[in-house]
């Protein structure tokens, strides 16, 4: 991977060097998540660079939302959750961005019901869950080509 693209995510989505890019949408970036204990799990990297939602104008807003909701399909499509979870924190990281979480059957019982940020440390933190190309690539790919068709619809409007 060229450079340390994590440090600046949006700065090296734009110099085409963030390996995690999936599309370049209206509002900002959408890429796959550094983690894949829930396979399918993206981001919506907000461009140009805001605080949060609420710094936007109402046009950009609804622009980011549908956007995230583009996701969302996109995952829904792909990996056949039984529903899709949409957060929008910006506690760590001090820039908007939206988690595109897919939930499935298959959770333990204990975690179906909550928030995928109860999930133990180990989940986020341990290579065996770290997004890998050889793993990934392809769920990756297939993510990428159902945004991309289902942007095309969408923006034809």
């Amino acid at each position: 991977m060229k450079g340390d693209w994590r440090r600046d995510r949006i700065g090296s989505a734009l110099r085409g060097e963030n390996p995690m890019v999936l599309a370049k949408m209206k509002s900002g970036f959408a890429v796959i998540g550094d983690t894949q204990f829930l396979p399918g799990y993206c981001l919506l990297l907000a461009y140009p660079r805001v605080e949060s939602l609420n710094r936007l104008s109402l046009e950009r807003r609804r622009d980011f939302l549908f956007d995230m909701s583009l996701i969302g399909d996109a995952v829904e499509q792909v990996c056949r959750p039984i529903r899709v979870n949409y957060s929008i924190y910006g506690n760590r990281d001090p820039f908007l961005h939206a988690h595109i979480f897919p939930r499935y059957d298959w959770e333990p019982e204990e975690l179906k019901m909550h928030p995928v940020w109860r999930y133990p440390d180990e989940k986020w933190t341990d290579r065996r869950y770290q997004y890998n190309e050889e793993k990934h690539g392809e769920l990756r790919k297939r993510l990428k080509e159902a945004l991309l068709d289902g942007m095309k619809r969408a923006y034809r409007r």
